[in-house]
Order: C-alpha cells, then sequence, then structure tokens
C-alpha cells in the first residue's frame, strides 16, 4: 500500500501509510427519510434514492480503487437506514460485537448484520445494553473510544471493555447534531492515536480528556463538523470525507494525509455521511 512522508512540526520526518482494510457496506435500494430522528432528518424534503444509490457506489468504487475490500451486506425492504452499516456492529481483532439500537424501527438491522457474519462462519455477540455500533466506538492504538450521550450507553461501555479486552475511554456529546461520535471525531491513524475532533460536541470534561490523552490531535471547525466533514473514513493516509468540508482539506494535508472528497448529499438527508456507510471488518478471515 502507499506511503508518504512530509516534514513534521519540528522538523522530524513523519510518515503515514495507507493499510489494507475490508469494508462492509450496504446498497440504499431502500433509502428514505420518514421521521426525525436527527436534526439532519426532515420527512418533508424529497429523496432522490436513485442519487442516494449513485453517490454509495461512487464510495464504494473509490475505496475499491484505493486498494481495499469491499463487501456488501444485502438491502432489506422497510429498513430505509440500512445504509449505514457502520451503525450495525463493531468488529476488533476478529470479534464482532452487535449494535442494539435505540430507535425500535432500527432492531431488524441488527439481524440482518447477525446474519451476515454467521453465513460466513464469523461468530456475533448481541450485546445486553444499548450501542450503535461504530457510530459511536472508535479504534485507536491505545483506547476504544466510545460516545455517549444520545444514543449508545455507558452501561455498553463495560460491555465493550469486557467483550474486546481493551480499555474504553468514554466521551460525552452534548451538541444534538453530533449525535454519534462518528460525526464529531474521525480516527485517522490509529497505530499513531492521530486524531481529529470538533471540541463543541463534546462535555468540558471530556474535552478536557481528548487535550490530555491526545494532545496532538487536529480539530475541526464548526463549519466543516456541520458538513459533517469529520464523518470520515481513513486507511492511515487516504481519508475519504464530504467534499463540501472545504476547512479540512488543507488540514489534512498539511498533516501529510491526503484527502479524498466525495459526494454524499442525497445521504446525509439521513443524518449520515461517509463513515456511516462504512463499517470496517478489522482482523476478520476475507480475502483482499
Amino acid at each position: 500500500m502507499e506511503e508518504h512522508e512530509f516534514p513534521g512540526r519540528q522538523g522530524e520526518v513523519v510518515s503515514h501509510r495507507a493499510t489494507h482494510r475490508c469494508y462492509l457496506m450496504c446498497r440504499p435500494t431502500h433509502f428514505d427519510v420518514t421521521d426525525s430522528e436527527t436534526p439532519w432528518m426532515d420527512p418533508d424534503e424529497p429523496v432522490d434514492t436513485a442519487q442516494a444509490v449513485s453517490q454509495w457506489e461512487h464510495l464504494r468504487d473509490s475505496l475499491r480503487a484505493l486498494g481495499h475490500t469491499v463487501e456488501e451486506l444485502p438491502a432489506q425492504p422497510g429498513l430505509p437506514d440500512m445504509v449505514f452499516a457502520a451503525n450495525g456492529a463493531t468488529v476488533i481483532d476478529g470479534r464482532v460485537l452487535g449494535a442494539r439500537f435505540s430507535y425500535r424501527n432500527r432492531a431488524p438491522e441488527t439481524d440482518a448484520h447477525r446474519a451476515w457474519f454467521r453465513s460466513h462462519g464469523i461468530a456475533f455477540h448481541d450485546p445486553q445494553h444499548a450501542n450503535e455500533g461504530e457510530g459511536d466506538y472508535a479504534v485507536t492504538a491505545s483506547h476504544l473510544l466510545a460516545g455517549y450521550g444520545f444514543r449508545t450507553t455507558p452501561a455498553a461501555h463495560a460491555e465493550a471493555r469486557e467483550f474486546f479486552g481493551r480499555p474504553v475511554l468514554g466521551l460525552e456529546l452534548v451538541e444534538p447534531r453530533y449525535y454519534h461520535l462518528d460525526t464529531a471525531l474521525t480516527v485517522l491513524d490509529p497505530a499513531t492515536d492521530q486524531i481529529i475532533y470538533y471540541p463543541g460536541a463534546f462535555s468540558p470534561d471530556s474535552r478536557a480528556t481528548l487535550r490530555r490523552l491526545f494532545p496532538d490531535a487536529l480539530h475541526a471547525t464548526a463549519a466543516d463538523a456541520a458538513a459533517l466533514g469529520l464523518n470520515a473514513v481513513s486507511d492511515g493516509l487516504h481519508v475519504l470525507l464530504p467534499h463540501t468540508a472545504h476547512g479540512l482539506f488543507p488540514t489534512l494535508r498539511d498533516r501529510g494525509f491526503q484527502p479524498v472528497g466525495v459526494n454524499v448529499s442525497e445521504l446525509t438527508k439521513g443524518g449520515g455521511g461517509v463513515k456511516c456507510c462504512v463499517l470496517e471488518l478489522r482482523g476478520l478471515p476475507l480475502k483482499p
């Protein structure tokens, strides 16, 4: 995979390397906005499903063009949010923790994820407490970052810690527009704990924790967060993000990353962006 070296802020040579990833995505065949679960959603605003499919296909093809494997989860009628596959599970070291959705209408999505993993011979753990998969869990080298405040409950953190055997860092979300962690924070390079986040999405205590544990983190502006610019996918070098998050492009390039803008405007009507569509299958025995 590709590697890029650049001069660091103190003159040292820093390198970022893209590593092969395996992802799970779900075509938005039945995508629609039928309620107002998030401030982004307006059932009165028309949704162009064909355009959503086209944008989704471009995102999938962009990931594949970078050398990554993309598996597809079959869409199910009556489940308009299934396109946001990242919410259905969390996968670390080949272990799969399923989601337990806060909204009952999304509960059948867990059944679809469970069926897909089991059809591939992969064990699927059903949780006891509400969590919405990678919507609220993000993996770094030192922690499993865990959002709470709107969807995932703090009780789920202990369950994730025990299941994955990793330290869990709870981060409280307080701004309704950033109802999931993946709308307010992106792990750019898990190997080096490099992240970018929007401070305004977090409580004062959580902001202080992020400053202490991630002193070299990048910060996003309110405008770029509002463009769902932090709902992004990184392979350690390339960062796929909404093309409208204009301010993040120079910020990422300055740190040696290569931003790749994609148009997900139709999918944003459902409250999700790039990352919401992409579940990373870490450590699973799936072929490149």
